[in-house]
């Protein structure tokens, strides 16, 4: 067991970085431990919808260009009323070969092993600048790296930003070098109230958004049957657009007539289109919906719909040197797409070239009860001196 690496991640989980809460003391505590190992660290802050929040950048190497990014995201999805959870979320434990807490896979283990593997390396040897990047709230739409690309290359000074990036986010050390567009939105349906016993008096909200629902499954059918070949191979579980219903919320009471009903809802278009086509697509086909409700005549509901988010996808290069060297070091030998999305989707828009690929484990993401595998995560600091040694020594 390595007690410092393992004292990185048990304060990273301590933190309660939940997307809804601020990260900085999980800043402040990384960019400590960086500094002290001969990093320059610099501390981004950007407020997101009322939070401070911040993301930390921290560099070493000679101004020269053909450098390396290395990033990972700090915040985390919510636990608070997770059915599931049998341990501690905010508290590291380890329980045979694997280590438990919100966070562990991701990708907080990640960010624990970047931060013990500087402590080894000799900075003096570099010919080429390494970059480390943690940033905020990448669970609600990669809003830290968002902010952070357009903006790095300033903070970098006379450091060059390099063109390649490494996301290690948890994909158990496959190689991954794309992933769709993501666009949420919601719907609104506005109808009009009234006592339950004259149904005819009103238009029920909730019964014409089972009409939005029935429209966007037949869409979301078609897109599922029309799979992209050229796709095939990148991403073989879906080789097409694919839509989640997130959350609908409608009515008052049993007897009262729904006079409002909002649908939230997301998908995720293939690289190469523009993620707003299906977003306009939709618009369309809901403006030709009958707005009646089933017991009403004359009066008809309202439907609004408004884009929420909306982030670009990420599509590398085959080929890259860090592609080459991930391979490499890994012994995995053939790279494919991922089903998330990342930070990758702004960066890419800055000129940067990401590939995905990290310790934890994709189906322990979001889970009740997350860990990561001890024998990933205590290998983990030195498949990143390696990179960096490859790459930039």
């Amino acid at each position: 067991m390595a007690p410092y690496l393992y004292e990185v991640l048990e304060r990273l989980i301590a933190f309660d970085t939940v997307s809804s809460c601020t990260v900085l003391p999980a800043v402040e505590y990384l960019a400590d431990q960086l500094d002290s190992n001969g990093l320059k660290t610099i501390v981004h802050r950007i407020d997101v919808l009322g939070v401070p929040q911040a993301n930390l950048v921290a560099y070493a190497g000679p101004p020269s260009p053909d450098g390396l990014i290395i990033t990972g995201h700090l915040d985390t999805v919510p636990f608070e009323g997770q059915p599931g959870w049998e341990r501690e979320p905010l508290k590291m434990t380890v329980e045979g070969d694997r280590i438990f807490g919100r966070g562990s896979s991701d990708m907080k283990g990640f960010l624990a092993q970047c931060t013990d593997a500087v402590r080894t390396l000799e900075w003096s040897r570099l010919k080429r600048p390494v970059v480390f990047v943690f940033t905020a709230d990448e669970e609600v739409g990669m809003l830290g790296a968002r902010e952070l690309a357009p903006a790095l290359r300033g903070l970098l000074g006379e450091v060059p930003q390099p063109a390649l990036a490494w996301i290690g986010e948890p994909t158990s050390y496959d190689v991954l070098h794309a992933h769709k567009s993501i666009c949420s939105f919601e719907v609104r349906v506005r109808g009009r109230g009234g006592h339950s016993g004259a149904p005819d008096q009103g238009v029920n909200a909730i019964a014409v958004m089972g009409k939005v629902i029935e429209a966007l499954g037949q869409l979301q059918a078609e897109r599922r049957s029309a799979a992209n070949h050229e796709f095939a191979d990148v991403f073989p579980e879906s080789p097409y657009d694919v839509m989640n219903l997130g959350t609908v919320r409608g009515g008052l009471a049993t007897n009262v007539i729904a006079e409002e009903c909002l649908l939230r809802a997301s998908y995720r278009s293939l690289p190469k289109t523009d993620p707003l086509a299906l977003y306009e697509e939709i618009k369309h086909r809901l403006a030709a919906i009958d707005r009646h409700d089933y017991a009403s005549g004359s009066s008809t509901a309202a439907i609004e719909v408004d884009l929420l988010l909306a982030a670009p996808p990420m599509w590398s290069e085959r080929g890259t040197r860090l592609e080459t060297v991930l391979f490499e070091i890994t012994g995995n030998h053939s790279a494919r797409g991922a089903q998330f999305a990342t930070d990758g989707a702004w960066f890419s828009g800055a000129g940067i070239q990401c590939i995905i690929c990290g310790p934890g484990d994709y189906e322990q993401a979001h889970q009740p009860n997350e860990s990561i595998r001890v024998e990933a995560f205590e290998r983990g600091p030195a498949i990143i001196r390696q990179v960096i040694e490859r790459m930039c020594m």
